[in-house]
């Protein structure tokens, strides 16, 4: 048991952390009564009261007089679109929904005792849909710990887990704006890490199953997550020999495949139905628009909300994709990261709404995890263990300084710029005139 103290640590300080940043913007520390379930993040919670509450998911005509109470959408409804049927369908995917389920019901339980509006919306749904995402992450950790230990020591797994979260834009969208996509894809991710590792190890129908129904569950939450398909696939093919090993055992477990795909399909299945039932056919074209020969880098390196600018420790992250070698993930993982890098910048919004750094790639860190691992098991081992330690250390002081910057709007959402981060720069109280470089309002 000692052996693996420092990384279960790890995980309670973190979760604890994360408890402690839900609370801290709050209406429990003097902030405005809590709403997530606002903006995008509207989108995709909005089948639950439309289907458990309101009985209209075709039409959705409850929106507006909901919005008039709560404001949650500044008055206009943009997540949903106008059929030539008359009905209007959301832009958004059901799968966040189906996992924020068993807290929907608890909220609506508890508003019903209290004397709250069973709306959907009231404080208690706000609650239980605001704490849902710190209950996937504590088990994504959790499943984490698990993977990493078992190729990394317990002090590289004990660091890499808190970095991971503290030291990143993940603490941000895992407990203050939440109710987005983020904090539930980051514990799909350490789950299927978890659920391949297992199946190549020791293959098992549920195991296969797993693989299966994350990946479906994944896309149906989020379109582009379907590359998770690629970490499965490329495992353990990171030589010829491996290779051929891991198809050979495919080929001996062809029924795994099919439970798989069955999986995958179920878990994709609502969505189709509401499809069907909203527009009239079993597919409907969102209308995302992505320019994948003109990428914007800016999403990385940009003033704005570049990646590599306002969370640098993922410098650190993608330089551990150079120290790989031998591991039975470094082809999977190399792969999915090029491809879900390219398709993050390729979208056309490069700006992704208002956000603290680039929040597409939240998602993707337990991959990431893996190289970082790799990078800080290295480091321990070496020389220059005390200077990278206290070089992440300052990485991670620097990040929750900037997550009080972003809730009290020092670091601006949506109009930051080079000029402004530098002015703004570990300081809590910027001038007027510091305010004055931030960019114009985007139109």
């Amino acid at each position: 048991m000692r052996s693996v103290r420092l990384s279960l640590l790890a995980v309670v300080i973190t979760t604890l952390v994360l408890v402690w940043t839900r609370i801290e913007y709050s209406e429990f520390r003097g902030w405005t009564p809590m709403k997530v379930t606002q903006w995008d993040a509207l989108g995709y919670y909005q089948y639950l009261p439309a289907v458990l509450i309101h009985g209209d998911i075709e039409r959705q005509a409850w929106l507006e007089p909901i919005d008039s109470v709560y404001q949650l959408s500044g008055g206009t409804i943009y997540q949903v679109t106008e059929l030539p049927n008359g009905n209007r369908a959301t832009k958004y995917f059901c799968g966040i929904a189906l996992l924020q389920a068993p807290f929907f019901a608890v909220g609506h339980v508890v508003a019903g005792l209290t004397g709250a509006a069973q709306d959907g919306f009231s404080p208690p749904y706000q609650w239980a849909i605001a704490l849902s995402p710190l209950f996937y992450g504590l088990i994504g950790l959790l499943l984490l710990r698990v993977v990493l230990l078992r190729y990394f020591s317990d002090a590289a797994t004990a660091l890499t887990i808190l970095l991971l979260v503290l030291a990143t834009n993940a603490i941000q969208y895992i407990s203050v704006d939440n109710a987005q996509t983020h904090g539930y894809l980051f514990t799909l991710y350490a789950a299927q890490l978890y659920a391949t590792m297992r199946w190549h190890e020791r293959p098992s129908l549920l195991s296969a199953a797993a693989v299966g129904g994350l990946i479906g569950l994944a896309t149906v939450s989020r379109p582009t997550e379907a590359l998770m398909l690629f970490l499965a696939l490329l495992w353990n093919t990171h030589t010829k020999e491996t290779a051929r090993a891991k198809w050979a055992l495919v080929r001996a477990h062809r029924g795994h495949v099919v439970m798989a795909l069955i999986m995958g399909f179920l878990a994709f299945l609502p969505q189709l139905l509401y499809w069907k039932l909203v527009t009239g056919s079993w597919v409907y074209d969102v209308g995302s628009k992505w320019d994948f020969l003109d990428p914007h880098w800016r999403v990385l390196v940009g003033g704005e909300k570049g990646w590599f600018i306002y969370t640098p420790i993922t410098i650190l992250m993608v330089a551990g994709l150079f120290l790989m070698r031998g591991q039975p993930w470094r082809k999977s993982v190399l792969v999915y990261f090029l491809l879900n890098t390219w398709l993050i910048i390729a979208w056309h919004d490069w700006h992704y709404g208002g956000s603290y750094s680039s929040r597409a790639l939240v998602q993707s860190y337990p991959v990431l995890a893996l190289p970082f691992a790799a990078l800080l098991e290295r480091a321990l081992a070496s020389r220059w263990n005390w200077p990278v330690l206290g070089f992440c250390g300052y990485l991670l002081a620097v990040n929750l300084f900037q997550i009080k910057q972003y809730n009290n709007t020092v670091i601006h959402y949506d109009r930051m710029n080079f000029a402004a981060y530098r002015a703004v720069y570990l300081d809590a109280d910027p001038t007027p005139e510091d305010r004055e470089l931030l960019s114009p309002p985007r139109r």
